[in-house]
């Protein structure tokens, strides 16, 4: 039960910074229900743009790994 009421009170403060932002007047369930509901929507994209993000930095770390290995064998081996 804590739990849920920490939700509602984040919710309720997130509700309310992003329709003051928004210019938005709205009662208070609709603020907070605003807020869980752009909690959630956050939390996946933040999730889904990590997911992405963390593929392509080990990617991007592959290849450059390889190319470091590909200018050592260049300068070291075939000589």
């Amino acid at each position: 039960m804590p739990m849920l009421l920490f939700i509602a009170i984040i919710g309720a403060a997130a509700g309310f910074l992003a329709t003051r932002f928004m210019r938005v007047e709205t009662d208070v369930p609709t603020t907070v229900a605003i807020g869980i509901g752009g909690a959630l929507l956050g939390w996946l994209i933040l999730r889904i743009l990590a997911a992405v993000t963390g593929w392509l930095a080990m990617f991007v770390g592959a290849v450059l790994g390889g190319m470091a290995l590909i200018w050592l064998w260049r300068k070291y081996v075939s000589r």
